[in-house]
């Protein structure tokens, strides 16, 4: 069978888009969607994105892990989803789409850029100098001083795979101060088990947990991540996080097909 497909990037996220509204995609073929994602020997992304009909909103979105298995909320993911669907004129410059953690509104720019809004934010967790919280995924966050020379790979595989979280791990990200509403990013993903080049679930972790430990008094941070600028805004009150939005673009690629053959 011939699949068409497209790929987006979100602040340096990959990901190939796949229109499956007529379900055809076989989503039990963990093996075939690593070799897609396989940047030596597939199309290479960070993510296969499946589009598909909702009752509930304008489109339901599925997404999957470079390791073949489902992921949970991506929020870059969802952002280049959104421009996939635009793009087709499945939705509007406002609309609404399916995650796997819920209904999430969205909201494209005059300046392109596509915004999102993410679920409320009422536990953090606080393990020594480290946080833990879920902004869709699960997100370990750590503020350190020259983000630069942190090997990312090393530690956050280690962090990933170790307690309190060991099988089921979780994301790592590094933030780095550059002033009161502006940091730097590095993370390494679940899933992808590697450094992806942005991850915006990861940068609402940041800007909220910044925000938390009193970092910044900001409730709208630029967050940079090695692949581009995403913003995040929120509202505080008693250290719950609510009107979460993440913004930041959304860019075609290009497309393709391939067989399953």
């Amino acid at each position: 069978m011939i699949i068409d497909f497209e790929k987006y990037q979100g602040a340096g996220n990959y990901f190939v888009i796949v229109d499956d509204r007529n379900e055809s995609f076989a989503v039990k073929e963990t093996l075939e969607i690593q070799k897609l994602c396989d940047r030596n020997f597939g199309i290479g992304a960070d993510g296969l994105i499946l589009l598909r009909n909702s009752e509930r909103s304008d489109f339901q979105m599925l997404y999957f892990n470079a390791d073949g298995h489902p992921g949970s909320l991506c929020g870059n993911g969802s952002r280049c989803a959104y421009a996939f669907a635009y793009k087709h004129g499945l939705v509007g410059r406002v609309g609404t789409f399916e995650a796997s953690d819920g209904l999430h509104k969205a909201f494209i720019s005059d300046d392109g850029l596509v915004s999102m809004e993410m679920s409320d934010v009422l536990q953090i967790e606080k393990q020594d100098a480290a946080l833990f919280l879920n902004t869709g995924s699960p997100h370990h966050l750590e503020c350190v001083e020259k983000l630069s020379e942190i090997n990312v790979k090393e530690q956050g595989a280690f962090i990933r795979y170790g307690a309190p979280y060991f099988e089921a791990g979780t994301n790592v990200n590094f933030v780095e101060k550059v002033d009161a509403d502006h940091f730097n990013i590095r993370t390494y993903e679940r899933g992808v088990e590697d450094e992806t080049l942005a991850c915006g679930t990861g940068a609402v972790a940041a800007a909220i947990g910044v925000h938390y430990l009193g970092l910044t008094p900001s409730c709208s941070l630029k967050i940079n991540a090695l692949g581009g600028q995403l913003q995040v805004s929120f509202t505080s009150e008693a250290l719950r996080y609510k009107n979460i939005q993440l913004k930041g673009p959304a860019v075609f690629v290009f497309s393709g097909n391939y067989s399953t053959v």
